[in-house]
Order: structure tokens, then sequence, then C-alpha cells
């Protein structure tokens, strides 16, 4: 994209081609690049260039104007509406750590400095032969989607067309759901049908700036709903917290750093890598049964150094959901977090590891699931978020993966909300193991002792001895219940030293042959 001398092309025919394409590049837009700039936003080729490793980008599509032959003359629009407001091509992301046949990526980048980013005839019809691309090359889509939807100014469309409601955009780019990763990366404005591309995508990166939703102020007002500032429909932080938004950053620099990671669990293993001490773990659980700790501690020492980036961390916080790595080799992972809920999964932490799965099979990433769930939620309020149908998403998609399940218990594993952790049984992961904190019942303890000795506990009158029987039937049943007891059944297949978590991960990872659950058919995600 660097601009070349005069002196070195040599023919007239070139000299043209290369001053057609000088219309493309920043710096021949100084005072829209400067005000792009003065908002602490970078211009679209900025973020490209950041993305994609030094001269590997190759551009697709850049001499496309706007649709707009009707208003304007070809050289106004040439100056204008450079590549239609949309910039297309294959460039190398991660390079430094995946060779040429893993690191090649799709990338599409509206530009907000041509009509705000708007999706015109022409750049649709860019789209629809870049997921012909997509289709045939197999490889993953990085999105840049800011913009304001549809654009109603090009005349030139409306001879052919009434509502250009015949565009194959939306569902071309819908048909890749699970052929190939799909990541949006969002910053600013982006409102209708750059919005639908955004929430077609398996992954979203937006920054603290955004605001994203399926009608902006002009279509908001138009339909008789009000006058809002743009800022006011969709900002970040509210869907961040209601699980639209997967990851939230700071900022654009941000933003692309998280989409190389992301990109990067779908590029295959990395053959350096570091982890902690692996000791450390047999503290992290409290001695108190009662007391909830930060399941993150354990992730992040379970897994490789710095390789944890979790998803959707605003919504359902009590349902990790994140991707890691072990030894170098990618993997999905779903734990419960008893700072929420006590762990208990909800509709919304059913809908969001439901979803997350679905991901890892797509794409033939094996999962960790770390369960300490004292079960489903229940309640009156639980069930008027139709628990019974969003609780069922986990034994679903659990009954239907292809890739393997590993589950490790760390502490309770308590009734349907244990079994759908581990895909709905603990003899359906691969292997269920227990740290010697591992707890196991049909439902919590406490719960049990209160339905099943309920006459006893009610025939004790005096409130002293009352408590005293409730404490030692749940000592009894806790005895009964705890992992070094619940092992003699073989419910679950071993107690192990935490210490060995890693080692049981790493020999279920070389014992299962990945052409068994990568070279599988494609299924579709869920957008939700």
């Amino acid at each position: 994209m660097s601009k070349k001398k005069k002196e070195d092309l040599g023919r007239a025919d070139l000299e043209e081609l290369y001053n057609r394409k000088s219309y493309l590049w920043d710096e021949n837009r100084p005072k829209k690049v400067q005000k792009r700039h003065s908002k602490g936003l970078r211009t679209a080729r900025e973020n490209i260039a950041d993305l994609c490793d030094a001269d590997s980008f190759v551009e697709f599509g850049s001499l496309i104007i706007a649709a707009q032959r009707g208003r304007k003359s070809i050289q106004q629009l040439i100056e204008q509406t450079p590549a239609d407001g949309l910039i297309t091509g294959i460039g190398s992301v991660n390079g430094d750590h995946f060779d040429e046949n893993a690191n090649k990526c799709l990338v599409l980048s509206y530009d907000y400095m041509v009509l705000a980013g708007t999706q015109g005839s022409f750049n649709h019809k860019k789209t629809d032969r870049m997921m012909q691309v997509a289709k045939k090359a197999k490889r993953p889509i990085i999105f840049f989607a800011e913009g304001g939807g549809g654009r109603p100014g090009d005349v030139d469309a409306d001879l052919l067309s009434s509502g250009g409601l015949d565009i194959m955009t939306f569902v071309e780019y819908a048909r890749l759901s699970g052929k190939v990763p799909r990541i949006a990366v969002v910053s600013g404005y982006c409102f209708a049908g750059n919005a639908s591309i955004a929430g077609c995508s398996d992954v979203i990166i937006a920054t603290q700036n955004t605001s994203l939703g399926m009608g902006g102020p002009a279509m908001i007002e138009g339909g008789g709903l009000g006058k809002f500032h743009p800022k006011e429909v969709g900002p970040a932080a509210m869907q961040y917290k209601n699980g639209v938004i997967d990851i939230l950053v700071k900022d654009e620099i941000e933003a692309v750093a998280a989409a190389k990671k992301y990109v990067s669990y779908f590029q295959g293993d990395l053959k350096n890598w570091t982890c902690g001490e692996q000791k450390d773990l047999r503290h992290l659980i409290p001695v108190n049964r009662k007391f909830a700790y930060n399941v993150f501690k354990i992730i992040n020492k379970i897994a490789d150094d710095n390789s944890v980036l979790e998803l959707r961390g605003g919504f359902a916080r009590n349902m990790i959901t994140a991707f890691i790595r072990i030894e170098g080799k990618p993997m999905g992972l779903i734990a419960n977090s008893t700072r929420h809920l006590g762990g208990a999964i909800d509709s919304d932490a059913s809908d969001k590891a439901a979803r997350f799965m679905q991901l890892c099979d797509a794409f033939g990433l094996p999962i960790l699931s770390l369960c300490d769930a004292p079960g489903f939620m229940v309640g009156p309020d639980c069930e008027r978020t139709a628990m019974v149908r969003h609780s069922s998403r986990m034994f679903l998609v659990g009954a239907s993966l292809r890739v393997p399940m590993l589950t490790v218990v760390l502490r309770k594993a308590y009734g349907l909300g244990a079994m759908a952790m581990a895909g709905g049984s603990l003899h359906e992961s691969f292997f269920t193991v227990a740290w010697q904190t591992g707890e196991f019942g049909g439902m919590g303890l406490e719960g049990a002792v209160k339905l099943g000795f309920r006459k006893e506990l009610e025939a004790e009158t005096d409130p002293q001895k009352q408590e005293a029987l409730y404490n030692y039937l749940v000592g009894a049943m806790y005895e009964k219940g705890k992992a070094l007891s619940a092992a003699s059944f073989l419910e679950f297949d071993e107690v192990i030293d935490p210490k060995d978590t890693r080692k049981w991960i790493s020999v279920a990872l070389n014992s299962i042959p990945k052409e068994s659950y990568q070279n599988q058919p494609k299924r579709f995600l869920d957008s939700w």
C-alpha cells in the first residue's frame, strides 16, 4: 500500500494505475484522517496494517466506487468513495508463530471515512465475492464492522431494485457459520446492516466507545420512536453485560491484539510454552467447603502462561467460558464460578456454556470442564426465565459433541448441573477426575438432608438438638459423598492430586487422534 516513486514505474499505463490507486491511501486524505484521529480512532487501513504481518496484505476490489454515477462525476466518486468504503483482502496474521499454511486470514473493513462506513451496492457485491473466496480458502475471517448500515444514496442501484432486499451478503456470510472462524471487531458506531454482520459472527470484539444496535438514531426517529444520540443506542457497557459483546477492550489497539489472540487458537499448536508451579493448585480451594474462591486463579495456573482468553465475561458470570492452551495445544474451557450464585447454573449460564461448546465442537477444539456445580438454579424466579428449556441446551449440545470433553471436579458435583458440566453424564467425558476436595451427590447435601430427613428433624423440638442432628446428618452425607468415598462406586474415574491436572489433560490430548474429531462435517453456530 506504499506509494511508488514515479521513476520506478517506467510505463505510462503503470503510472495511470498507481495514480488511480493513490486515492486509496490515507496520506492523500489528510483532513479525514485528522478528523478520525481527533476522535481517538484509527483508520481502516491503520487497523489492517496492525493486524496483518508486514507487507502481507493483498487487496481485492480496491478500484470500485459508489453506485452514484447519476449524482456525481466519476472523478468525484474516485476521490470521495475509494473502494466504495470497504477494504477487503487476504493477509498473514500471527506469522511469527504459525506457518503460511495456517496464518492466512481474510480481512474486511468498512471505511468510516467513506460515507460513514455504510453498506453500498458495490461493496455488498465485493463482500459476496470475498465470501466465495472464504469458502474456497477455508480461512478465518476478521471483519471490522463499524458503520451506519445500508446506504440510501446509491441512486444507480435504484434503477435495478426497489429496496435491495435481494442482496446475498447476509445469507452468504451466515452460510459460513461453523465452517470458518468469523471475528467481528467493532469500534465507534455500528448499526443496522453492519450490526447484523457483527451479530452473525462467532465472536464480537468491541471497544469501550462502541454503540452497537439494529437501528441507528435516524432509523429510530424515522420510526416515530424518539430522538437519541448514537451513544445512547446499544452502548458497549450494556451490550457486554447482556452477552452481545464477547470481548470488551479499551481501544482499537487492544481490539486488534484481541483479534490476533482469538484467531490464534484456530491456527494450530504452539511449540514454545511455559506454565506455573502446579503444586500451587493444592492450596487454591478453601479448606472450608462453604467458602467461595476465585476460579480464575485455578484456570490461569492450569493453563499455559498468558494463554487464557475469556469470552462473554460480562454476562452470566457464574459460568466461565474461555480459550486456553495446555502444552501449546488450544482448548476450550467452561468452569463454574462460586462467586456468583454459588456456581449454580441458571438460564443465562446454560446458554453461555451451550453456545461455547458448539463453538469448540465446530472447529475441533477439545473442552476442559472445571466443575464446582451445586446444580441448576431453582425457584419461582428462575422458572420465569424459561429455565426448563434453557438448561436443556447443555444436555442437547453435550450429547452431540464430536470433540473430547475432559472433566475435573474441583469441589461440588451435585445433580443435573454437574452432569451437564460433564457433557450429560460423568461417564460421557473422556475422563472425569476429582481433586481431593470433590463432593458428589444427587443434590446439594444441605437440601438433601432437609428434604430426606424432614420428619426426623421436625420430630426434634429442641432447637439446639435439631441443629446438632442436622449437622450430624450433613456430615454423614458428606463422608459418603466426598471424593475418596465416592470413588469406590466408579461414578467417576479417579481422585487426583491437583498438581497432576495438566498431566491428565496432556495424556488425554495425546491419546485421542486429532483426525477423529477435527475432520468432521461442519455445523452452524447458534448466534446466541
